[in-house]
């Protein structure tokens, strides 16, 4: 069966009114595209979570600052309409950013709080233009659930945060990272990468995981942190953005002694161009 496809929001949610006349349940997949197997385990959870799925694909013009690679970035919907129907997607939205963002469009949605650290300093213009795109993903869609990667783990508790605010009537799961055999997490941007800076990129979970360790036995977060920054740039990482342990539920900092709360490490680091982020 031929993959469906709609591209505004008037036929986007007739085809969701017709599911839900037949009393089926709606889960939400957002993507920009250039799927690979971390989405498609995405879709694979959201297919266990409810009787239709929707796809969406849409590279969201303001999520990306001037510098980024927002022209570069990787699209492929061919090939992502043909991974979709192997994976037996109900359907893929695919707005243009002329439906998303029409004439005169002038409303955003700041997140405070947990949006504010790690990526929130070193992109500020980033989780404005992530949750208003989710906001009206959401809104367009009116699915039961929304499933979104943990590769991504504060995006996705500035959605949770979003939503609970907004009162928006839709559950929002978080899905482990899919990762490659070395420990890398997936992501569209590793098609960047040269095969020498592949090889690099594989050391960022492995420098990781030893940090975690070493606070998991009671050491120090600074020195876990001191540590995990100088290996990173050994290993051939050009610059880091942030190396640091935050509290998993409201990211705060932890530190500089024991680990209390529940720890999580987040990492962001560059390969020339590439910006990898990791957490765990």
């Amino acid at each position: 069966m031929t993959l469906p496809i709609v591209r505004s929001v008037a036929d986007l949610r007739a085809v969701v009114a017709g599911w839900r006349k037949a009393g089926l349940s709606v889960a939400l997949v957002p993507t920009m595209g250039a799927l690979h197997e971390g989405h498609l385990s995405l879709v694979r959870l959201a297919k266990a979570k409810a009787d239709r799925v929707i796809v969406t694909l849409f590279v969201n013009p303001t999520q990306f600052a001037p510098h980024e690679d927002f022209d570069t970035y990787p699209r492929s919907e061919e090939t992502d309409v043909a991974l979709l129907q192997e994976a037996k997607c109900d359907l893929l939205y695919a707005p243009t950013a002329a439906v998303m963002y029409g004439p005169g469009f002038a409303t955003g949605i700041s997140v405070s709080g947990v949006s504010e650290p790690l990526d929130g300093l070193a992109r500020p213009h980033f989780f404005g233009g992530v949750a208003t795109v989710v906001a009206k993903l959401l809104i367009q869609a009116g699915p039961d659930i929304a499933i979104f990667g943990e590769k991504d783990y504060q995006q996705l508790q500035v959605i949770k945060r979003m939503v609970v605010d907004l009162d928006l009537p839709v559950t929002i799961l978080g899905a482990p990272t899919a990762r490659a055999k070395d420990g890398l997490a997936l992501s569209s941007r590793n098609a960047y990468l040269t095969p020498a800076q592949r090889k690099v990129a594989g050391q960022l979970n492995l420098v990781m995981a030893k940090a975690a360790e070493a606070v998991a036995k009671g050491g120090a977060i600074s020195d876990a942190e001191a540590q995990g920054y100088a290996a990173l740039l050994a290993e051939g990482f050009d610059r880091i953005d942030y190396f640091e342990f935050r509290d998993a539920l409201d990211l705060r900092r932890l530190g500089p002694g024991p680990a209390e709360g529940e720890p999580r490490l987040f990492a962001a680091a560059w390969l020339g161009k590439t910006r990898l982020i990791d957490n765990g």
